[in-house]
């Protein structure tokens, strides 16, 4: 197992590098007192809310609650699968029962069970110590109060390393988006200069539509066509949807400098951005502005679905 010295500062590197978390990790620990060894192992994947699921032995159901808080004060956001195993150590046993006997006629049926099935013999120790009743209390019953500090500290070792790949994960989420992001901003600055030349092509081409009529324009009718190219020029104008799509890349550059969870405020971003993407195309009256469009609502997919990853 990584020493804890070396897993805390692979941790501070990453946050202070990369403080964006993935929601997907596993880390281990393990700790032992009197004769009792705890192991603990926390896994994560993505999950809109916080969603804990603790697997404790029925002799530290008292420790419930305070595992639960020391595992969701870590994390905010994912579905955490956390499981406690209980076992002895070579210490003086107190406080636990082995029974022998029983422990090798389970071992022997496994490997008779394996043979018959043409399966690799790969049982273990910790295989026959979980199955039932082989690992019993004694009679003075196990000290659950003071293994709360051994298990704090297994439960704290295996937060340690999934925090840990959790983080350095985030980096790669970061540095995915950010390229997203910087894709739809040259979109984004394209579409800002195509934007004023689609009015007078739009001018330009009533002019030429009257002319190939043989239609003259009189005093009168030069004013009803520059309402019309205003009236146009209304209708299309884009310049609330650019800025606003500009200030959510400005409020995502913040978010990926943040060093708490930002996920949900991804999200929420990703969101918005669709509305004003789907504002600009249905605006657009230009093929090359249209073009444009769709390689923003490409960009913002792939966008939303990183951010799904997100802590």
């Amino acid at each position: 197992m990584v020493p804890c010295s070396v897993l805390l500062n692979v941790l501070v590197f990453c946050h202070n590098f990369f403080p964006m978390k993935s929601m997907t990790g596993y880390g281990r620990g393990e700790a032992a007192r009197n004769g009792v060894k705890l192991t603990v192992e926390i896994s994560t994947v993505n999950r809109k809310q916080a969603e804990l699921s603790l697997y404790l032995p029925r002799e530290l159901d008292a420790l419930e609650s305070r595992a639960r808080d020391e595992i969701n004060a870590r994390i905010s956001r994912g579905r955490i699968v956390a499981r406690v195993g209980l076992s002895a150590t070579n210490g003086d046993g107190s406080g636990v029962n082995l029974d022998a006997d029983l422990a090798k006629r389970y071992a022997r049926e496994y490997r008779k069970l394996a043979k018959e099935l043409k399966l690799k013999d790969d049982l273990g120790i910790d295989t026959v110590l979980r199955a039932p009743g082989v690992l019993k209390q004694t009679d003075e019953g196990l000290d659950v109060e003071s293994l709360w500090s051994t298990l704090r500290k297994a439960v704290r070792d295996a937060l340690g390393e999934l925090l840990t790949m959790r983080t350095c994960e985030g980096g790669n989420l970061k540095k995915d988006l950010q390229q997203r992001i910087g894709t739809m901003q040259k979109a984004v600055k394209k579409i800002a200069k195509l934007a004023p030349s689609t009015v007078k092509r739009h001018r330009d081409q009533l002019h030429e539509r009257l002319a190939a009529a043989g239609l003259e324009l009189g005093k009168g009718d030069d004013e009803r066509l520059l309402k019309e190219v205003a009236m146009f020029a209304d209708r299309i104008d884009i310049t609330e949807e650019l800025t606003r799509l500009e200030s959510h890349f400005g409020q995502f550059a913040d978010s990926a400098k943040a060093k708490g969870p930002v996920g949900r405020t991804l999200d929420f971003l990703s969101q918005e951005m669709n509305r004003e993407i789907n504002t600009i195309g249905s605006k657009a009256n230009d093929a090359s502005v249209s073009r444009l469009v769709v390689t923003l609502k490409s960009e913002l997919e792939k966008f939303r679905e990183q951010v799904q990853n997100v802590e």
